[in-house]
């Protein structure tokens, strides 16, 4: 059988026809009140098929849906003892639900769904509603069928909002290793100069030990006026080191002067 009826008799009497076969009723004294469908039937959460939005427990917003799959197994219970089910059955299934997917991570909703729908089909089938109460198929006379997450998903505006982060992310990490790339390559290169400096000292050093200081700092200008000048047309570039004093130079005396003193 698909379908069964409950009557309400005169005098708001009602009762449930389950039973296949011939029923007679009397006309103005009964009044069916409801024709109740004994096959599966879905539950939307809220109602609705859109996804709703719920807050995980680091309180991010998502936005999720899901179904329930119940049959209808004992219509007394449906109808004769609960007024307007389908709506209490609606209201009982959402906090079940809520409950369970609001204390979840918003990593475990979003990459462990399958083990989340099955917590809640377990839930919804064995868990009392409240504790020492009955549970959602004893309390409305049905059997949970089924039970399907079918999205969990972040909103739009987070989605954008975490595609920023990642960019920004990308863009730290590569300015991170263009400065690491930077400071690499100088000192290398201070290295280089130290050591072009300690092998030019080497071979300017006196037999004393002592070093020409004035040449000494002259050359090292003149090296790296080379290493550093931009050189497009063939041009030579000097420094010349101030060394804070003119440096005494000796000219040799002209050939056939006889005062070989005179400078």
């Amino acid at each position: 059988m698909n379908y069964a009826v409950v009557l309400e008799r005169f005098g708001g009497e009602r009762e449930a026809v389950t039973e296949m076969g011939w029923h007679v009723r009397l006309p103005y004294f009964t009044r069916i009140e409801q024709e109740v469908s004994l096959m599966n039937q879905r539950l939307f959460l809220s109602g609705v098929m859109e996804p709703m939005r719920i807050i995980s427990k680091e309180n991010v917003a998502l936005w999720t849906s899901a179904v329930l799959t119940y049959r209808i197994r004992d219509l007394h219970t449906w109808a004769i003892e609960n007024l307007e089910a389908l709506d209490l059955l609606q209201g009982d299934y959402d906090g079940i639900v809520k409950d369970i997917l609001q204390a979840q991570h918003v990593n475990e909703l979003v990459s462990n769904r399958e083990a989340i729908k099955e917590e809640i089909f377990k839930a919804l089938k064995a868990r009392p509603i409240n504790e020492g109460g009955p549970t959602l198929e004893k309390k409305y006379g049905v059997e949970v069928v089924s039970f399907v997450l079918k999205e969990t998903r972040f909103g739009d505006k987070l989605v954008e909002a975490t595609e920023e982060k990642k960019r920004r992310q990308l863009i730290a990490e590569a300015e991170n290793y263009a400065a690491d790339q930077e400071a690499s390559r100088i000192r290398k290169l201070y290295a280089a100069y130290l050591d072009s400096i300690q092998a030019l000292q080497e071979n300017l050093g006196r037999p004393d030990g002592s070093t020409d200081v004035a040449l000494f700092q002259f050359l090292v200008q003149q090296k790296w006026a080379t290493a550093y000048e931009k050189n497009q047309e063939g041009q030579n570039t000097i420094v010349i080191q101030n060394t804070q004093g003119a440096p005494a130079l000796t000219l040799p005396a002209p050939k056939g002067s006889k005062n070989p003193g005179h400078r």
